[in-house]
């Protein structure tokens, strides 16, 4: 893909696939949420402890998504990618409806378990082809479109919990959703594959490249980490965001035992504010980010570096202020933003920073360290030390865990801040390596 790439029009076709893998991240987003959005329901009627609870979100769900992603990214990077996904799809659903049946932990950290199996497939599959079909330069916005999926997603799971669990009980709810899945599994079925092409360079070149094998996809990425600090530091940002976003599993229980709401209420209101501010982060951080790296060249982690300095003590303030004051929504928005946009940003930096014929190896080993050390610390970590907390008689464990993990995810913003400063120094010398290639 040579520089005018961005004066070529982008086919209808590939806009509807976009729409349509950011439906797939909605389903994907609202069965992986259920359990979150329904805690006030699910946890007494199981009768599970915080750090149960925690587990189920955290650790139980998160190691086989994220340890099993990484081989599932490999496979993208071999194998007919939209069979692939139509095989993760129907599994995950498949258990998001036997879920259904837990009647205690137990029974729900099986089907947890495996759901992570399947779900592992999406994004390093989807995120591969994407980047086949847009040019860099409005990468981030394709990215952040198909990250729609996440506070859409968040927000019509809690929607479901608000008004169809009352109405029909979390079980059928979770029946339901599988059944839709199931469906959307079939239809992808029979989608071509994109041709994968090498438009990470600046020669001309879109030919499909040879498909890599296993040994050589993990070299080659070993090499990429090696060689670009700023893809390690990207990686690293993303990461330390993911803190809060874990312990975010307990904000619904938050809401209620501690802020006084009522449960399906705050669910509704929730659902509502997670997809309009969410939606409107994934814009700003698509767009935004492409316009930001175009006309500054430090990349969008720098873009990142003064969003999150700015939102950083509105994440603060709103977890101390009272439920009725005009701050405690404003940071509730802000949250919902904060996460939106950084999706487009971070993947789309992480896919330049790679060759081309690694790029959903490089998604999945995101994938993994988001998950694992990121969210798996926050759910995890955040349930044991509420009860421990509220061992030692603390008021209001769930407000001091939550500020505790949003300062860790402070960290990221001076790693983005240094990714950014040396972003445009690695990109360049990526592209000279693969133009000695073709």
């Amino acid at each position: 893909m040579n520089e005018d790439e961005s004066n070529q029009p982008i086919a209808a076709r590939h806009y509807a696939f976009l729409t349509f893998l950011m439906l797939l991240n909605v389903m994907n987003f609202v069965d992986r949420q259920l359990l979150a959005s329904f805690a006030n329901f699910i946890k007494p009627e199981l009768g599970l402890s915080d750090t149960e609870y925690g587990l189920l979100t955290g650790i139980v769900f998160i190691f086989f998504y994220a340890v099993v992603g990484v081989f599932m990214g490999a496979l993208g990077d071999m194998f007919h990618r939209p069979r692939l996904v139509a095989m993760g799809l129907a599994l995950w659903s498949l258990l998001t409806a036997a879920s259904g049946a837990a009647r205690g932990f137990v029974s729900l950290a099986v089907p947890r378990m495996f759901i992570g199996v399947g779900e592992s497939v999406l994004t390093p599959t989807s995120l591969s082809m994407l980047s086949d079909r847009f040019p860099r330069t409005v990468l981030g916005f394709a990215v952040g479109v198909y990250y729609m999926g996440v506070p859409i997603g968040v927000g019509v799971s809690l929607l479901v919990a608000g008004y169809l669990g009352p109405a029909v009980g979390w079980r059928n709810c979770f029946y339901v959703l599988g059944a839709i899945g199931l469906a959307l599994a079939l239809i992808m079925v029979f989608v071509k594959d994109t041709p994968r092409t090498h438009h990470v360079s600046n020669t001309g070149t879109d030919e499909e490249p040879a498909r890599p094998h296993l040994k050589e996809i993990f070299a080659t990425l070993l090499r990429a980490l090696h060689a670009s600090p700023a893809l390690g530091l990207t990686l690293a940002g993303g990461i330390a965001t993911h803190f809060i976003l874990g312990a975010a599993a307990f904000d619904q229980l938050w809401f209620v035992e501690e802020r006084g709401f009522e449960r399906a209420d705050i669910a509704q209101t929730t659902g509502l504010i997670a997809v309009f501010a969410g939606v409107a982060g994934n814009l700003f951080g698509g767009i935004g980010s492409d316009w930001w790296q175009r006309n500054t060249g430090q990349g969008r982690p720098m873009f990142l570096f003064w969003v999150l300095l700015v939102l950083l003590p509105i994440g603060l303030a709103y977890r101390l202020v009272p439920a009725d004051s005009p701050w405690f929504w404003i940071g509730v928005a802000a949250g919902f933003f904060q996460l939106g946009t950084l999706y487009g940003p971070t993947f789309s930096t992480v896919q330049e920073l790679v060759p081309p014929r690694i790029r959903a190896s490089i998604v999945a080993v995101y994938i993994l360290g988001l998950n694992f050390i990121g969210l798996g610390a926050g759910s995890t970590l955040g349930g044991f030390l509420i009860d421990k907390l509220r061992a030692a008689e603390v008021t209001q464990p769930y407000t001091w865990m939550l500020l505790t993990f949003t300062l860790m995810s402070a960290l990221a913003i001076p790693l983005f801040y240094l990714a950014g400063r040396r972003f445009q120094q690695d990109r360049d010398r990526l592209y000279v390596q693969e133009s000695a290639t073709l």
